[in-house]
This record gives structure tokens, C-alpha cells and sequence, in this order.
């Protein structure tokens, strides 16, 4: 019930009078035991991913120089 269609682990589990970490557990262990293949990913799904990841690179170099440039700053002024 949970597999074949988008009802909650929680409400299937109360309908059937199971613990619902009871029957997460097999639900996880089913899906890990049978993954499901992935479709491939388009063209332009792609280039999207790939500008993603600059644009993250990006921010990360950001993030990391802003950080170093506040504890500069935060050093000069005690």
C-alpha cells in the first residue's frame, strides 16, 4: 500500500494495526533490496545539473572567503 501509491507509512501502518518504525523498516528494507532504475537524464537536464554545480563551486568559494575576510576583520578590531 505504501509502495504502489502516495499514502503515508503512518496512516497504513495504523490501518493495519502495525508500529509504524515497524513497517518503515521494511518499506526501506524492500526499496533497498529493490531499487528502482532511474531514468536517464535529458539534454537539458544536463546543462541545468552542470550550472548547478558551478553556481554551488561558486557560492562555496564565496561562503569560504567571506568567512576568512569577518575573521580578519574580527582579529583587527579587538
Amino acid at each position: 500500500m505504501v509502495l504502489d501509491g502516495p499514502r503515508p507509512i503512518a496512516d497504513v501502518a495504523r490501518e493495519l494495526g502495525l508500529n509504524s518504525g515497524t513497517l518503515g523498516n521494511w518499506v526501506n528494507a524492500y526499496r533497498k533490496a529493490n531499487p528502482q532504475e532511474e531514468e536517464p537524464l535529458t539534454l537539458s537536464e544536463r546543462a541545468r545539473l552542470r550550472e548547478l554545480e558551478r553556481e554551488v563551486r561558486e557560492l562555496r568559494m564565496k561562503n569560504e572567503f567571506l568567512g576568512k575576510a569577518a575573521s580578519f576583520f574580527a582579529q583587527e578590531y579587538r
